[in-house]
């Protein structure tokens, strides 16, 4: 199953990207500049910042062209060459970014992420960073035939509406799964503490229903737990809080949660496995709170030392 790709056929994105080396296995354009989000101004996306994702097989050879074509993009990291730059990018999240680019008549912001490094974070969600706006609609703008990439793009959404459903109660309704999913790259992230606006996720998903439909309709309607009501227009689901059914859910995660849920639940000392462990919070009245903290311990560590090394990139 192919992923949906948004149109793209936006003149101001093509332009964009013909700044840039071509070498690119996936880029795509996200947030408010993109989407409208509730409570903004009318136009005011228009002069948002225009935020940008590029994933590359090779990223020091990509900074090495890139620092030829565009090296005022960079901050005084550029000094040190593009071995540098990829080695800093490694760190936290795995992505370099960027930031306030003049282009086109816009300002922009672009990271730089390896394929591999994207790829682990969509089957396994190391740090939930770029697999987290992935979770979202996003405007993907090109996309290579990398079926490795293909497949993990489509198992990091099956893996938030896993995730989602061990959340969410018995019966929930649409808008209330796709606020659940919208949601779980923020828990933890200590911007929605000091800097983020707390309605963020709300303002996120209200206006876009449509596009996240458009992502996670096959994935829903291959779901034997939901039921689409096509002529009223809404998704029912009825999801299996049986202890089986929950350990059934909890053993499809990806493996970074898995580790993270035994982390917190496992006492010090003990060697149990994960199929043990998990089994003990399927039967646990607060399994989706341990879900959900389980979630927190990726993102928390991997937001603040991308905003730390965000620092650096922007000078």
């Amino acid at each position: 199953m192919a992923l949906p790709v948004l149109s793209s056929s936006a003149v101001k994105f093509r332009r964009v990207l013909a700044q840039f080396p071509q070498e690119l296995s996936l880029a795509f354009a996200y947030g408010s500049g993109v989407f409208r989000q509730a409570g903004a101004p009318s136009g005011h996306g228009e002069n948002n910042m225009l935020d940008f994702v590029f994933a590359v097989d090779d990223s020091v050879t990509w900074h090495m062209m890139n620092l030829l074509k565009n090296r005022s993009h960079y901050s005084f990291l550029k000094v040190f060459g593009p071995k540098q730059i990829s080695s800093i990018q490694s760190y936290g999240a795995g992505i370099y970014y960027n930031t306030l680019v003049p282009c086109n008549g816009r300002m922009i912001k672009y990271g730089v992420i390896s394929t591999d490094t994207l790829i682990d974070d969509l089957l396994h969600w190391k740090t939930l960073y770029v697999a987290g706006r992935l979770q979202k609609p996003v405007k993907i703008l090109t996309q290579s035939e990398n079926s490795r990439l293909q497949a993990a793009l489509v198992s990091n959404l099956k893996s938030a509406v896993t995730a989602a459903f061990l959340m969410l109660p018995e019966s929930f309704s649409e808008e209330d799964l796709y606020l659940q999913i919208a949601g779980l790259s923020y828990s933890g992230d200590f911007r929605m503490v000091i800097g983020e606006d707390r309605l963020k996720v709300q303002n996120i998903v209200k206006p876009n229903v449509p596009h996240f439909q458009k992502l996670y309709s096959n994935i829903l309607q291959d779901c034997p737990q939901v039921v689409y009501k096509h002529h009223l227009g809404r998704l029912e689901a009825s999801i299996d809080k049986s202890p089986e059914g929950q350990f059934a859910q909890l053993m499809a995660l990806p493996r970074t949660l898995q580790q993270k849920i035994t982390s917190l639940v496992n006492p010090p000392g003990k060697n149990r496995d994960v199929e043990e462990i998990l089994l003990q919070v399927a039967h646990d009245p607060d399994c989706g709170f341990v879900v959900h903290q389980g979630i927190s311990g990726i993102v928390r560590p991997s937001s603040i030392v991308q905003s730390a090394k965000t620092i650096l990139s922007a000078g």
